[in-house]
This record gives C-alpha cells, sequence and structure tokens, in this order.
C-alpha cells in the first residue's frame, strides 16, 4: 500500500512539471511576451539564450509581433531573429 502511495505522488510530481509551457530565446537581445492566466497579466523578459517554464495549466501568450495565443501548457515558444514559433 505505502509503495502505491509514493508511487502515485512521484508520478504526479513528475507528471506536473512536465505539462508546462516553456519559452526559449535564440537571440541576443532580451525579448519580452505577456501572459495572461487567471484573470492577470504578467511580462515574461527573456533575455539571450535564455529558457523559461510557465503557464503550467493553460494561459494566453502575447507574442512580441503582438499576436495572442492560446496555450494548452504543453506548447515550447522559439523566438529567433525576433520572431516567435510555437511548437
Amino acid at each position: 500500500m505505502w509503495k502505491f502511495l509514493v508511487a502515485a505522488i512521484v508520478f504526479l510530481a513528475v507528471g506536473g512539471s512536465a505539462h508546462a509551457a516553456s519559452a526559449v530565446n535564440k537571440d541576443a537581445e532580451t525579448r519580452t511576451l505577456i501572459v495572461t492566466e487567471g484573470g492577470g497579466k504578467t511580462e515574461l523578459a527573456l533575455a539571450g539564450g535564455e529558457t523559461v517554464e510557465f503557464c503550467p495549466s493553460g494561459c494566453f501568450v502575447t507574442l512580441p509581433n503582438g499576436d495572442l495565443e492560446a496555450l494548452t501548457g504543453s506548447e515550447t515558444i522559439e523566438i529567433s531573429g525576433g520572431v516567435a514559433r510555437i511548437k
């Protein structure tokens, strides 16, 4: 019984972190995404070469060009040449 409980907790802990969206800035300069999650907006500044995880349970993201995209939490946003692509 205890082994099952420990295995379930480990599975949930590992599984929870695997469902966050991530953003990768391949540019040398800082790029900013605006993240709307739970009714609040925050600016997410990514330095050149930085990778961050965010949006674990879905959100909206305003990309550097002004486009608004809905994320479920499993996507990767890749910024290169000032252009963001969702993978």
